[in-house]
């Protein structure tokens, strides 16, 4: 089992900082480095909890900072592009699904307010559609969930961005920038429907169409092969020019005595490690984790153990069978 401790960098600790942070411990923006103010913050958390207070984040004080994390998530159903979204989600949330649809965070980035698996925000319009598109389509949903205060929410979404902004701004605590109930309460609800789920599989469309092609372009064949571009076209945009040309030329050096699943594995490890390697230096390793864990189908990404086949039913079948 991995330990965290003063010294530690990456992923993993930008995910207990955040954890800390939304539990009112570390006061800092998470950076992925586990400095002394990092350490103070788990100290105080482990004296809160019960622990041994070392500052070291080991098994225990792990499943006390995500407690919704300590059992496996059931294994997903539905069409391949919710479950590379839920995949995604849980990449980008640190939250299995369904939790991950749900998700939420305030003002912490200047966005005013991010919601559901990839995040949508108030400050780049990406969130207004869907909340839009609830009520709309919905009413009755929306109805249930929000009550007497749907017509605030409303008038939010009708009153352009500023309006959204101070909206966001007006259902959160300014110091820690948390939603505060009961929107908070209200905001999960309507993120754990099926109805809203749908509406944010048809927002992440963009992304699938975009990882098909990309799928095309490099023969890959297999739902995981699928999963792989799907998350690199949400995290790393796509594939440029000079990185396609050395996945190219790698995939000219891979044996021909390969089996047909062994040469999909190969080529998804080819494809994660090169993209992971033209990523921003401070995230090269963060990036390929992720990234090899889908094509490898099992990994650790931020602490949480993956096994796509079991927990998404993303394995080694025909994408398009």
């Amino acid at each position: 089992m991995t330990v965290y401790k003063s010294g530690s960098t990456g992923g993993d600790v930008t995910r207990i900082q955040r954890a800390l942070k939304d539990a009112g411990f570390y006061q800092g923006e998470p950076d992925g480095i586990f400095g002394s103010g990092t350490e103070a913050a788990a100290k105080e958390f482990q004296v809160a909890s019960g622990l041994q207070a070392d500052g070291i984040v080991g098994a225990a004080t792990l499943e006390k900072l995500f407690p919704s994390q300590a059992a496996a998530p059931k294994a997903l159903s539905g069409d391949l592009d919710s479950r590379c979204l839920a995949l995604t989600g849980t990449f980008e949330t640190g939250q299995l699904s369904p939790d991950c649809f749900a998700s939420m965070t305030g003002n912490f980035d200047g966005q005013g307010m991010s919601f559901g698996a990839l995040q949508w925000n108030f400050g780049q319009g990406t969130l207004q559609p869907l909340l839009q598109e609830i009520l709309t389509d919905h009413p009755d949903v929306a109805s249930s969930i929000f009550g007497t205060s749907l017509n605030q929410l409303q008038q939010a979404l009708g009153g352009g961005k500023e309006a959204a902004m101070s909206f966001a701004a007006s259902i959160q605590d300014q110091a820690t920038k948390k939603i505060a109930d009961p929107w908070k309460q209200m905001f999960r609800a309507l993120g754990l429907t099926p109805e809203f789920q749908t509406i944010q599989v048809k927002g992440a469309a963009t992304y699938y169409g975009r990882a098909v092609n990309l799928c095309r372009e490099y023969a890959l064949r297999s739902k995981r092969g699928r999963a792989l571009m799907f998350d690199i076209c949400v995290q790393n945009g796509s594939i440029g020019g000079a990185v396609a040309a050395q996945i190219v030329a790698d995939f000219g050096r891979l044996p021909q005595s390969l089996a047909a699943d062994d040469v999909e594995v190969e080529k998804m490890r080819i494809v994660a490690n090169r993209r992971a390697e033209a990523a921003n230096p401070r995230f090269v390793e963060d990036v390929r984790k992720r990234k090899l864990c889908i094509a490898e189908g099992k990994g650790v990404v931020h602490g949480i153990s993956y096994d796509l086949a079991e927990q998404f039913g993303l394995d080694m079948g025909n994408a398009d069978g």
